[in-house]
């Protein structure tokens, strides 16, 4: 089975280059805990003009567990420094996506 734990990030364009400095420490932190096993962040493209940078990472986990620990030991602190450096300058949404079959 693999999970997937996703996290969409908007932004304001005159945040972007700390908010990415910030980010790079962030997702490292994050892999450094257990079960974690790697991540990968995408710029998402519009076709308008809205003003915002939106990022997709994806975290890779070993087990449902792993998440769970993660949600009860850990995201409200790494949610929460987030939250003290950038303010109301970004928003995130997150989901976890389930696949009980890989396909090579």
């Amino acid at each position: 089975m693999s999970i997937v734990y996703e996290v969409n990030i908007s932004l304001q364009r005159e945040i972007e280059a700390e908010y990415r400095d910030w980010l790079e420490k962030h997702i490292a932190e994050i892999l450094a805990l257990p079960g974690f096993l790697d991540a990968q962040s995408f710029d998402v493209q519009h076709s308008d003009n809205t003003g915002k940078i939106d990022i997709c990472v994806q975290y890779r986990l070993e087990s449902q567990s792993a998440l769970e620990n993660y949600f009860s030991q850990h995201a409200a602190r790494l949610r929460a420094d987030g939250v003290g450096k950038f303010g109301d300058r970004f928003t995130a949404n997150r989901r976890v996506l389930i696949n009980p079959r890989v396909f090579l």
